[in-house]
């Protein structure tokens, strides 16, 4: 599996003219080797080379369990804390000879520390985007990575009934938050998506609020998105939940955003662009009259990543294809009342789409 991986980037680098591709710990790093590795002040950076052997510069503390785990050869530069990590880049970027030549990085990952080392010791090296050399690989999920997305969803929602069922006006939104965490460790979680968002009634109206200590009170909409992680891939849910009766508007709201829920997930199936899936959901709020109160894009692609590509959005023409996961998750969010996000995990497959995520979509 990781062979073919390494394959489909040399590919990349060869349409994309790029020399050398440089990773440090992070989704594409884990994808391309299957190491879990801590990104922190010591440097780490694996070099990819379109020909030759990989590089792999490390702390020599961790060279032991890389050694162990990785699944391919690599020539390794380590460096001691004393020392720290110049000579070990010197050394690296003189045996990949990468001065001079074209070096992709992860434009959203890469620090400025790694880059300034290698702006030192590869004189001429042009830096360039790689990001889209990674994604075209991760976009399309195998079987495997399927079936490790729907074990993260099938923990996460598991989870998630139990805090629904903790709601009760007089809690705070901090404690349904902790509730949901130890909720997704008991179910088998090895980690969270993102910290759970969890908010009540007029904070729910900022789509990334985060819990504040406000106490539920009837006639609130509480809003929770969270997921978790398993063998590294996501889930992304969202829930929308009454407390008791509320306001004839918010009722109106609901069903609104379930119906937009409802038609962007229906309009998902291959060959079609991503920005069409986005219409299709906008499309129900507009028409409703709420469209100013639809905040965000539609959705975004699911994986090793919490977010990455497709983004379901106006603009975007990639076409959909199969193996492609992503979220759909429109939401209307009014000043001072409150909002309300309804959050599915999708699946393109050749005739159509699956959704993944199975929570009750009727909270009222």
């Amino acid at each position: 599996m990781i062979e073919k991986r390494l394959q489909g980037l040399r590919q990349q680098q060869v349409a994309q003219g790029l020399d050398c591709v440089a990773l440090i710990p992070g989704a594409n790093l884990r994808y391309l080797t299957g190491l879990n590795l801590l990104l922190s002040e010591r440097p780490l950076v694996l070099f990819l080379p379109r020909e030759g052997r990989p590089v792999f510069l490390a702390p020599n503390l961790e060279t032991p369990h890389i050694e162990a785990h990785l699944p391919f050869e690599v020539e390794f530069f380590t460096y001691n804390d004393e020392e720290g990590p110049q000579s070990a880049f010197e050394r690296a970027c003189r045996a990949l000879n990468l001065a001079g030549k074209r070096l992709g990085v992860e434009f959203l990952n890469m620090r400025a520390l790694e880059v300034r080392h290698l702006e030192q010791y590869a004189p001429g090296c042009q830096i360039l985007d790689a990001e889209g050399a990674l994604s075209e690989l991760r976009m399309i999920k195998d079987a495997e990575e399927i079936e490790l997305m729907r074990q993260a969803i099938r923990i996460t929602e598991q989870a998630l009934h139990k805090a629904a069922n903790a709601i009760q006006p007089g809690r705070t939104d901090l404690e349904i938050a902790a509730e949901l965490k130890i909720a997704f460790l008991q179910a088998g979680a090895q980690g969270m998506s993102f910290d759970p968002i969890v908010v009540a009634g007029p904070e729910s109206a900022s789509p990334h609020a985060v819990p504040s200590g406000r106490r539920i009170e009837p006639g609130d909409l509480v809003i929770i998105d969270c997921g978790v992680t398993y063998q590294g891939y996501a889930a992304d849910i969202t829930r929308t939940f009454a407390v008791g009766p509320i306001a004839p508007q918010l009722e109106r709201v609901y069903e609104i955003v379930k119906e937009a829920n409802a038609a962007g997930r229906a309009a998902v199936r291959p060959g079609i662009p991503a920005q069409e899936v986005d219409r299709a959901a906008r499309q129900v709020i507009a028409q409703a009259g709420y469209g100013e109160y639809f905040l965000h894009r539609t959705g975004h692609g699911l994986g090793l990543g919490i977010h990455e590509p497709p983004y379901i959005v106006e603009g975007n023409e990639e076409l959909l294809r199969p193996g492609m996961t992503f979220t759909i998750e429109p939401g209307i969010y009014l000043p001072n009342r409150g909002g309300v996000r309804i959050e599915d995990d999708v699946l393109v497959t050749p005739q159509g789409a699956e959704t993944l995520t199975t929570f009750p979509r009727d909270q009222l």
